[in-house]
């Protein structure tokens, strides 16, 4: 199959150098500007293994049977035109943080060419084509609609280490991510914490207990099929030295994807009559972190 990521940082390069490993062959999407000096290769270091994989380069997207989308949410809008009118894409897969996208995508390009996913990962990006994967885990759930033509792709990438499976239900794939990440990210950021340290900090867990379930009743409220109780035991497992993709963005200075995370559970609250204190507060405090260096 010919894949193109759209987004080579570090979802982009790990689901990448994984599927060239696979056989598969793999297209990235660079800059026209960073073209030239870009490495022909993905270089991945992961508990997968540590490998070198051979990519081709283009600046547009060319024709493909799946384009992933890995771009952060803030820099979707100028990665998609790499899009021309005349390309032919058998399917799209966005791997973004967030909701909205999907509705924005399929009005662009069509529902039955956009397949919504959500992967849950740490991996970063620490130079152009060099990969650092650092959590132990890549956990990648695939709306069941792209079964007939990802089948095989997600077979090679299990069978390089992710835990993956196809999802029926549309709202349970999309907020079950959610309502795991916007706690994490939100409290990790607003107290700079990994996640060791905010389990062993009482005010800190306290957060993200009552912003997973503020997420969760406006998940239910949106008929996704989620369990507070078990996000907050998952979140819990997690090794205590990984650290949220927010809060390195503001760190770095970076714009954080702070609405495509938050946004959806602060608007479905409004939206469904509900309440997100702890939620709101949090938001407040990352924006106030952002605002010292705007």
């Amino acid at each position: 199959m010919r894949h193109v990521i759209l987004g080579a940082g570090g979802v982009g390069g790990l689901i990448g150098a994984c599927l060239t490993k696979s056989g598969d062959v793999v297209t990235l999407v660079v800059r026209s500007e960073a073209l030239s000096a870009y490495p022909q290769h993905l270089q991945l270091e992961s508990p997968f293994g540590s490998f070198t994989a051979p990519v081709e380069l283009s600046s547009t997207v060319p024709d493909a049977d799946v384009v992933w989308i890995t771009v952060k949410a803030t820099q979707l809008a100028g990665a998609l035109t790499s899009f021309s009118d005349k390309v032919a894409v058998r399917a799209i897969v966005p791997l973004l943080n967030g909701i909205d996208h999907v509705t924005l995508l399929r009005e662009k390009y069509g529902s039955d060419r956009v397949i919504p996913a959500t992967i849950a990962v740490e991996s970063e990006r620490i130079s152009p084509g060099h990969i650092v994967h650092r959590s132990p885990f890549a956990r990648l759930n695939v709306s069941s609609r792209g079964r007939e033509i990802l089948r095989g792709a997600v077979d090679h990438l299990q069978q390089l280490g992710f835990a993956s499976q196809f999802v029926d239900h549309e709202p349970t794939l999309l907020w079950s991510k959610l309502v795991f990440l916007a706690p994490l990210a939100l409290v990790s950021t607003a107290t700079d914490k990994n996640t060791g340290e905010m389990a062993a900090d009482p005010a800190s867990w306290q957060q993200i207990q009552q912003a997973v379930r503020e997420a969760c009743a406006v998940a239910w409220a949106e008929k996704a099929e989620v369990d507070a109780d078990a996000v907050i035991t998952t979140i819990r497992s997690i090794p205590g030295h990984m650290r949220s993709s927010m809060q390195k963005d503001v760190a770095q200075h970076k714009l954080p994807e702070l609405d495509a995370i938050a946004g959806p559970i602060l608007r479905g609250a409004v939206r469904h009559g509900l309440d997100a204190p702890v939620t709101r507060q949090l938001v407040a405090e990352v924006e106030q972190k952002v605002a010292q260096y705007a």
